[in-house]
């Protein structure tokens, strides 16, 4: 099946059609599971899970990876395809009520996932760090905000394959092989307006809060 580039492309919007779906997709994107499993973390049924997990096959957004006899019967598991980016345009273009099911789904994925890594000491690595910043800026500030961080996550795509490359190579090579697994790092970065009882008028310039919250997460 040819695979989605698009935002636009109708599969895509029939799988934001319904919010269980974009919250498959999230988890699907973390790890390979069958619906067994997905079922037993979203609070569903199996049968309506399962239905949802079809769906998004049928419409290429996730893939058949292994299937294993469990209890006599067949368990197929599932990971997500890589799905296209939102550039600034297309995700203004969004109907709101798919953006907002987007990000209610992945605003409650960040939050699990941040919460059970800091529960398995996620954040007791050396280097871990956490902030939350509120930030007051006017419109060409929050633009160089969020210029920076696209700038930042580009850094931190750069940061991954270098380290992936290391963690191919033996050691005697000068990488991290031999059974390293490496530590999975956890990042998220969120620049929004903050929408604070404190916004008002400074100056003759209408300014507003701006929220950036970076998190880093070391757990493995």
């Amino acid at each position: 099946m040819k695979p989605i580039t698009d935002i636009d492309d109708p599969r895509y919007v029939k799988a934001l059609a319904h919010p269980l779906r974009i919250r498959i997709l999230a988890m699907l994107a973390d790890r390979v599971a069958s619906p067994v499993q997905l079922a037993a973390h979203l609070d569903a049924t199996l049968g309506t899970v399962a239905y949802h997990v079809r769906t998004l096959h049928s419409l290429g957004l996730v893939e058949l990876v292994d299937t294993r006899q469990r209890r006599g019967a067949t368990e197929h598991y599932y990971r997500a395809r890589e799905h296209p980016r939102f550039p600034d345009d297309a995700w203004a273009g969004l109907a709101p009520v798919a953006k907002q099911r987007m990000l209610s789904a992945m605003l409650q994925q960040i939050g699990q996932y941040v919460a059970s890594s800091a529960a398995a000491g996620g954040f007791d690595h050396a280097d871990a760090h956490m902030t939350r910043t509120s930030l007051r800026l006017d419109d060409r500030g929050f633009k160089q905000l969020a210029a920076a961080s696209r700038k930042w996550l580009r850094e931190a795509e750069r940061i991954e394959e270098a380290a992936a490359a290391r963690l191919d190579r033996p050691s005697g090579e000068g990488g991290n092989g031999d059974g390293d697994g490496g530590v999975e790092g956890g990042l998220v970065v969120m620049v929004f307006e903050g929408r604070s009882a404190n916004a008002r008028e400074r100056g003759g310039v209408r300014a507003r809060h701006r929220d950036a919250a970076v998190t880093g997460s070391g757990a493995d």
